[in-house]
């Protein structure tokens, strides 16, 4: 049996990854429990932020790592993420797709039991 991912993306949000990838390259994402962004998942270049030693990546978009703090995970763990856009500006402003006039947002929805005894893995960030 195939594994479940545990991330997804809208197609409005893969047109706005497509737009930021040919102008900036590689990207990654981000999303923090707290502090100047909330839980909002934030777009990097890639390399322009460094996940904490046990930050989780739940999965790819386009082939760019989806992190998330260590702590929001334990939190999430048992939640399927979909990455999404709306119109407006985030707080903060720091993610890539702001100049655009975009937001990242996630919609969460809670796995099934059966789902959840299929996970795909995670990847902990080591910097051993």
């Amino acid at each position: 049996m195939e594994k479940i991912k545990r991330l997804g993306v809208t197609p409005e949000a893969l047109e706005v990854v497509k737009i930021l990838q040919e102008k900036f390259g590689d990207l990654m994402f981000y999303q923090a429990g707290g502090c100047c962004e909330g839980t909002q998942p934030q777009c990097f270049e890639k390399g322009a932020f460094f996940p904490r030693t046990n930050d989780v990546c739940i999965g790819q978009i386009e082939g760019f790592d989806f992190w998330l703090d260590k702590d929001l995970f334990e939190y999430w763990k048992f939640s399927h993420f979909t990455l999404d856009v709306t119109n407006g500006f985030g707080p903060g402003g720091f993610s890539l797709e702001t100049p655009y006039g975009k937001t990242f947002q996630v919609k969460y929805r809670l796995f099934t039991e059966e789902e959840s005894n299929n996970l795909e893995e995670v990847k902990l960030n080591s910097y051993d």
